[in-house]
């Protein structure tokens, strides 16, 4: 059976999902949670949720889905390890490395591996299986064939509705280079949701390049309930509880009831870009939304001035209070709020000159709102009592039955009677129960009211005890931690789209046509031979980049499929910057013959971990996302196919941007400036951009003539720990 899986950032929001009908919410804690802004759960309100969600059956799953460094991996498993024990139903993670270390110590821990891991393929699906996870939460990027592929493998998670990140899922690192606030630790600065230009024809004026529209598959939600996925999620922590109650009242009514009742409600609490249907059904005309960031809201009407007034054609009504958007020729120009309504429709009042033809977006609903957060669900008991004389009380709840502590005497002047019970046992407390009353059986005993209330609020609670049990199996925090083999790293490695001109240990070669592969770009290079992978591949470009991996010693993988992959083809696994290993337990459990150690550690950070197969970007480019999409709208048949462009923000910066090919065009963004250490040993050094490759190779080390060559220099989180 399906679920629909909500968000919940706060207490109110998971009440919401919970009285609109979701199956399922997903929550975080205070630490190691992917949305650190959000408010989040200690662990008296967590365990209240718990209580309160599984007396309705809801399951709850837990989030803790960052990088995890080696001083937080102790406290990382002990909030892991506490969250089950309170009854969590599965723990969220990223790091599958530790998800395979919990499995092996606690294998009664129920584990699904984020979409922050990037899971795209079969390949990477049978990877995460093989780690003991039971559930993967698909990249939002995976095509609908490999979703329906990946469900045929291990139960399949997959996002409908919510936000949707430019970047490959798991891999950003926009925010942590270019703001010092890592996405991967939970404090993603958004700055894909700011204006850039690109210097390209129709392009080169400011607007919002790459922010991407709200996902919203609404009913082509039956198709992947068709393919095999078991769970829906929507995406949400940091939005209102209202959003929550919407978009779990639309799925609700789409899934179950096949009708798009509630779609209107859904775009009134948020609506980024007016929706797209995803990349799972192929990228749509609404996917980028350039010209509106954050809340469009939905259709409300068109402005006309009259007699100095802004009025809302429509024949809608609004009260005074609520928000709206104005948009004129598909820009925003500012915000407005209503002042009343009048017979042609609604007054708004506008920060700015409105014009006449300007669309009006309501964003704010209030009356709305207010009916969403209205719904309550109840728990439906019978109470059925037997009180006799000289025996104790019987009180049965939904037939499970509770007894009195002492023998009931006979009433003197007032005896219990029927409607004395009703009225005493229809007072629920605190508990969500709508009461109905069976069999009320009594002898005219006597019980004071003092005493009956006492009964009433014992059986109550000792119902809701255990309707919201938790059965999980206890588990205690005790950790063994694997041994890293110590040893110096003598080798570079260099990663280049020709390995000609590279004199280091081991090349890694970037094609810029995934499968366009010549000796032609080896033939010179004698140290080992890596072909690069990118963190996304679709099924069928799995297959086809089997052959061309043939050519090579190994290969060098920003993805979990790598480790299949490397296996199939019986290869030496390079196990890629984009897989975030932070930690000894990861290193330790990572079956590569190479390590390329978490951008987002600092040189002290590695060292901790490091062995001789671990190797830290000490110089270079830096790649900041992969680019899953066409950022030019998929204009192909005007496109001019260049391999780069620049992306440039508000200030200035301007960011590298890399066409590449597999069967589609997709595209890399690079840091705005290069990185520059002084390591010597165990260094990956990045040269996808650089033309004169071996001046950069020979200068590894000396900071002073990388600086001179890249001149736009950064040493990036080499010094300073990210937050």
């Amino acid at each position: 059976m399906s679920e629909i899986l909500a968000p919940a950032g706060d207490k109110n929001s998971a009440l919401a999902a919970i009285n609109n009908g979701a199956d399922a919410i997903y929550i975080g804690l205070k630490r190691f949670s992917a949305r650190s802004s959000a408010e989040n759960f200690d662990e008296e309100n967590f365990r209240e949720i718990i209580f309160l969600a599984h007396a309705f059956n809801v399951k709850v799953y837990v989030a803790m889905n960052t990088l995890v460094k080696e001083s937080e991996k102790a406290d990382f498993l002990s909030v892991a390890v506490s969250a089950w024990n309170n009854g969590a139903d599965a723990i969220i993670l990223s790091d599958v490395f530790l998800g395979a270390f919990i499995k092996k110590n606690f294998p009664e821990i129920e584990l699904h591996l984020s979409t922050q891991a990037g899971v795209c393929n079969s390949a990477g699906a049978l990877f995460a299986k093989k780690c003991g996870f039971s559930r993967v939460i698909a990249a939002r990027e995976t095509s609908f064939e490999d979703i329906k592929e990946i469900a045929s493998i291990i139960e399949t998670e997959v996002f409908v509705q919510g936000a949707l990140c430019t970047c490959f899922s798991g891999q950003c690192y926009f925010s942590s280079f270019a703001g010092g606030n890592s996405g991967n630790r939970g404090k993603c600065k958004q700055p894909c949701r700011k204006r850039y230009r690109i210097d390209r024809e129709d392009l080169d004026d400011e607007a919002y390049r790459i922010s991407l529209s709200d996902l919203c598959v609404g009913k082509d939600i039956k198709e992947l309930e068709n393919a095999g996925v078991h769970s829906f999620k929507i995406e949400g922590r940091m939005r209102r509880p209202e959003y929550v109650a919407a978009a779990v009242s639309y799925y609700v009514n789409v899934l179950k009831k096949d009708t798009e009742v509630g779609l209107s409600a859904l775009k009134r609490t948020f609506n980024r870009g007016n929706y797209t249907r995803g990349l799972a059904f192929g990228q749509d005309k609404n996917f980028i939304s350039s010209s509106v960031q954050g809340h469009l809201g939905e259709f409300f009407g068109n402005i006309k001035i009259e007699n100095g007034k802004n009025i809302c054609i429509t024949d809608k009504k609004a009260v005074s209070g609520d928000g709206f958007k104005i948009l004129r020729d598909g820009k925003e120009v500012c915000g407005a709020v209503c002042s009343g309504n009048c017979k042609k429709g609604v007054v708004l009042s506008a920060s700015s000159r409105l014009l006449n033809g300007d669309k009006a977006f309501i964003t704010t609903d209030i009356a709305l709102n207010e009916e969403l957060l209205k719904k309550t669900k109840k728990i439906p008991v019978t109470v059925d009592c037997r009180l006799f004389t000289g025996r104790v009380a019987e009180i049965k709840i939904n037939g499970m039955l509770f007894r009195g502590k002492s023998p009931l005497a006979a009433a003197q002047k007032q005896p219990v009677d029927d409607e004395y019970l009703r009225k005493c046992f229809a007072k629920v407390d605190k508990y969500p129960f709508a009461v109905n009353f069976g069999e009320l059986l009594t002898d005219g005993v006597f019980i004071p009211a003092s005493e009956l209330n006492a009964l009433r609020r014992e059986v109550f609670a000792g119902y809701f005890a255990a309707i919201s049990d938790n059965c999980n199996r206890q588990c205690e925090a005790s950790f063994f931690f694997p041994e890293l083999k110590r040893g110096i790293n003598k080798k570079t490695a260099v990663i280049s789209t020709d390995l000609n001109a590279v004199a280091a240990d081991i090349g890694i070669l970037k094609l810029n046509d995934c499968f366009e592969y010549d000796n032609k770009f080896t033939e010179k290079f004698s140290g080992e031979k890596y072909l690069y992978l990118p963190p996304f591949l679709t099924g069928k470009e799995y297959e086809k980049i089997k052959s061309i991996a043939e050519n090579f010693d190994g290969i060098y993988c920003e993805g979990l499929y790598g480790f299949t992959l490397a296996e199939q083809i019986n290869k030496p696994l390079f196990a890629g910057t984009g897989l975030n290993i932070g930690n000894s337990v990861a290193v330790a459990g990572c079956a590569a013959k190479y390590i390329a150690l978490s951008k987002e550690l600092t040189v002290i950070e590695s060292d901790e971990i490091k062995t001789e197969i671990c190797f830290y970007q000490g110089a270079g480019n830096i790649k900041l996302m992969d680019l899953i999409y066409c950022p030019f709208g998929k204009k192909c048949k005007t496109c001019d196919r260049r391999s780069r462009y620049v992306l440039t923000d508000e200030s200035g910066r301007k960011f590298p941007l890399r066409r590449y090919k597999t069967d589609e065009c997709r595209f890399e963004v690079f840091n705005c400036a290069n990185l520059v250490t002084s390591l010597r040993n165990g260094v990956l050094v990045d040269c996808t951009l650089e033309e004169d490759v071996d001046i950069v190779v020979d200068s590894i080390g000396d900071e002073k003539k990388l600086v001179d060559i890249f001149r736009n220099y950064t040493r990036g989180h080499s010094v300073q720990p990210i937050k």
